[in-house]
């Protein structure tokens, strides 16, 4: 193997482990060392860019079907076969219906061409990318000169020196990414070269994954010291308020119900006055 065979140094290891640090990770920032470790590692790839997505109803996803029944059973609108436009017209690029078409949240490039390319696709609703997420497969093509599918995205490309590209998606749930590489030649980017395009795409959408987890934990501790913390207070003013009235700590708590309702103010908020000596509101 030579040395612009060998991919998979262990500096280039590295910075891939780096992408699932929960500390160091973002949604944008993931995408962008994603695209620019595919554009420097992946051989023949000239840049590269990615799209994390909302995941969309896909349309094979039909309630009924568990339930044995046909798909659209429980739906009275006439089905209408498509038209053959004929041998020489060139396949148009369809929007997805509203109802099921993918949602881009968050996109990145290692070029900003290849930024616009991706913006163009994702301004006009369709496009490979789409078609990629819609089935989840991946989706290439050799040389885009002689791509029937997709025209306005080729002529995109075109007009930017793309000769070639492949689009692989990735699914985390609930985080699915698709990462684009561009080749200025055809054929540029081998099959065999893809294993690293999956790996990175792979390591990028966890990262985006564990991100969000550990947003959610940290925001649920957060929320809880702050109960813990707001339940302290009120406990102290009610030992406040038993040791005032001469009450019981039912009594003491339902006094201060009583008086934050009648005047409008949050347990909390009156429990910390009481117990800051500020007085009642």
């Amino acid at each position: 193997m030579t040395a612009t065979e060998t991919v998979l140094t262990d500096q280039l290891a590295l910075e891939i482990a780096r992408l699932g640090m929960v500390g160091e990770s973002s949604d944008i920032g993931t995408l962008h060392r994603v695209t620019e470790l595919a554009a420097r590692a992946i051989p023949g790839c000239a840049g590269a860019a990615s799209v994390r997505w909302a995941l969309p109803d896909m349309p094979g996803d039909d309630p009924g079907s568990a339930l044995g029944l046909p798909p659209d059973a429980d739906q009275d609108v006439p089905r209408v076969p498509p038209q053959d436009p004929g041998p020489d017209a060139a396949p148009p690029e369809m929007p997805a219906p509203e109802e099921i078409r993918p949602e881009p949240l968050a996109a990145a490039a290692s070029h900003p061409d290849l930024a616009e390319v991706t913006d163009r696709q994702l301004s006009r609703g369709h496009g490979p990318i789409f078609d990629v997420v819609m089935d989840r497969r991946a989706l290439a093509s050799d040389d885009i000169l002689g791509e029937t599918r997709w025209p306005e995205t080729m002529s995109d490309m075109l007009r930017r020196g793309v000769r070639c590209f492949t689009t692989t998606p990735h699914l985390n749930p609930p985080v699915l990414v698709t990462l684009t590489l561009y080749g200025v030649t055809p054929k540029a980017i081998s099959h065999q070269r893809q294993a690293l395009a999956s790996l990175l795409i792979a390591q990028g959408s966890a990262a985006v994954t564990n991100t969000r987890q550990y947003d959610d934990v940290h925001r649920t501790a957060v929320q809880l010291q702050e109960a813990v913390e707001a339940r302290a207070v009120v406990d102290q003013a009610k030992g406040i308020l038993m040791h005032a009235l001469g009450c019981d700590a039912d009594e003491a708590f339902a006094e201060l119900r009583r008086i934050s309702q009648t005047r409008h103010v949050k347990l909390t908020a009156l429990a910390q006055r009481i117990v800051g000596h500020q007085g009642l509101p």
